[in-house]
């Protein structure tokens, strides 16, 4: 093994735990202020990759170019979602929230293959797909780059939008207490909704940026969508700089594990070294409690 090959695994698995991370956050945007786990977050991406897909299929879009539509769609699914099933079991028994999202990733996974196929299917000639760029004998593909890119910008954004606004402020004082800032002024429905727009719309964008080079099929959810839950316990339930450092850390290990061990394992690399870290730190990197 030389020290190119390393290095490449090295930069391939940073620049993919930047997704992981932007997946993330979106989740964890949602459980922090509604307390409840979206177990359809891995579905939410599978669906703005496909969004992509066709955006392309159809009308000769490129992903890049159809960015919006894809943030869009996800951000009003994700409103809807909120609206019809989730506002009403915020006060139910956590099992019954669990049923609720997990029955709900089953159905949208079902229904793109009933729609779809279960084929694989993958966007050919992106603006940004044959173009790589070279450090001594480490490639990096250009796609990977404007997704790390993408998800730096967003997380950007996002760490903007809940610790220098209002909005955000009232976003924190909903997750801490729900009945005192109700007290205080604050339209907590409003910030539950907000949160599931914002957190949808992550998935929306990185669903985008993925399909530029990664394949979509019905069931890529359950990977993006388990790595994602490992990541929010990894970086701290609710903390969103946990999930973002969590989400890098995580694709550097799977990537580079992968590589060490064999592609077979390297969930299970995952795996172990978060079970380290909450046998040290049961509250995650990052995390409060």
């Amino acid at each position: 093994m030389t020290f190119e090959i390393l290095a490449q695994a090295v930069i391939n698995g940073i620049l993919m735990g930047f997704v992981f991370a932007l997946v993330a956050v979106g989740l964890s945007l949602i459980l922090g202020v509604a307390q409840i786990i979206n177990f359809a977050h891995g579905e939410f991406l599978m669906l703005g990759m496909y969004t992509a897909f066709w955006m392309w299929a159809l009308f000769r879009l490129d992903p890049l170019v159809s960015l919006p539509i894809s943030i869009g769609a996800l951000g009003l699914l994700g409103v809807c979602v909120y609206k019809l099933i989730t506002k009403r079991i915020l006060d139910a028994p956590r099992l019954t929230q669990i049923f609720a999202t997990f029955g709900l990733s089953i159905f949208l996974r079902s229904m793109a293959q009933f729609l779809w196929s279960p084929n694989s299917r993958m966007v050919q000639n992106s603006l940004v797909g044959d173009l790589r760029v070279a450090l001594g004998k480490v490639y990096v593909g250009a796609p990977q780059l404007v997704a790390a890119a993408g998800a730096i910008l967003a997380y950007g954004v996002i760490h903007w939008l809940v610790e220098k606004t209002e909005i955000g402020r009232a976003m924190m004082a909903t997750a801490e207490d729900r009945d005192a800032a109700s007290l205080m002024g604050i339209n907590t429905e409003q910030m539950y909704t907000l949160a599931w727009a914002v957190g949808s719309a992550c998935v929306g964008l990185a669903g985008g940026l993925l399909t530029t080079f990664y394949p979509v099929e019905p069931n890529i959810g359950l990977v993006f969508g388990t790595t994602a839950s490992v990541v929010i316990a990894l970086g701290g339930f609710g903390s969103i700089k946990g999930a973002f450092a969590a989400g890098i850390i995580v694709g550097l290990i799977q990537v580079v594990g992968g590589f060490l061990i064999g592609p077979a394992f390297k969930f299970a690399v995952v795996l172990v070294v978060y079970l380290l870290v909450v046998a040290i730190r049961p509250q995650g990197l990052l995390g409060k409690y």
